[in-house]
């Protein structure tokens, strides 16, 4: 929990990216599995439902002259255009779970955070909550080995991940935090430690009674 006897304390918001294969999902739902109170930020979308996604619980399914509303309101932290759709995360989702003092984390690319750090340039809240993960391989071999293992994507597929991989990667120094994923389970335990640290950070301290 983000709050202690005697110290009331903001939440943080966890902004983790990494490319794909660098094992970024897997530490996640470690994580999740090790701090159970942990928060899943819900992102908007305007796709379609699959079958079995829930509203409010999988994703938050808008239509598009509803998040085109949201942009000219400015109620999301981040947004992109994947093709047809719109995928982005609301202000409200992660401000109001931090104000309450639980912690919250953003699985999002390099681009997503990259918005939250540039509102977070003009925002108190997110600049005293937001806190930057970058998660990367040990080596671009061994991306290239557990793309290639997955056996479940083409070798266009395969070349393309790769490629935005390394224009990805370039953007480790511009976060706050660097895991180097040689291991999924010491990958989620480096992660919990960093996750502890920022309970000790005073940014986040409201009141403090002795």
């Amino acid at each position: 929990m983000a709050e202690e006897k005697g110290c009331e304390r903001l939440g943080t918001i966890m902004v983790v990216s990494g490319p794909s294969g660098a094992g970024k999902s897997t530490i996640c739902k470690k994580l999740r599995e090790m701090v159970p109170e942990l928060r899943f930020s819900v992102s908007c979308t305007t796709r379609n439902p699959r079958p079995g996604e829930e509203h409010g619980v999988d994703y938050y399914f808008l239509t598009r002259e509803e998040f085109e509303t949201r942009i000219a309101r400015n109620e999301f932290i981040e947004y992109a255009r994947v093709f047809d759709n719109y995928y982005g995360t609301l202000y409200s989702e992660v401000a109001d779970r931090v104000n309450a003092g639980e912690d919250v984390f953003l699985d999002i690319d390099v681009q997503g955070a990259m918005q939250i750090k540039q509102r977070a340039a003009e925002d108190e809240l997110l600049r005293k909550c937001a806190e930057f993960v970058f998660i990367a391989p040990p080596s671009y071999e061994e991306l290239e080995k557990r793309l290639r293992g997955r056996g479940t994507e083409t070798e266009d597929v395969v070349i393309k991940r790769l490629g935005q991989a390394a224009s990805e990667m370039a953007n480790w120094p511009k976060y706050d935090y660097l895991i180097i994923n040689e291991c999924s389970d010491a990958g989620a335990r480096r992660m919990y430690e960093i996750m502890q640290a920022f309970h000790c950070s005073c940014k986040r301290i409201r009141k403090l009674e002795f």
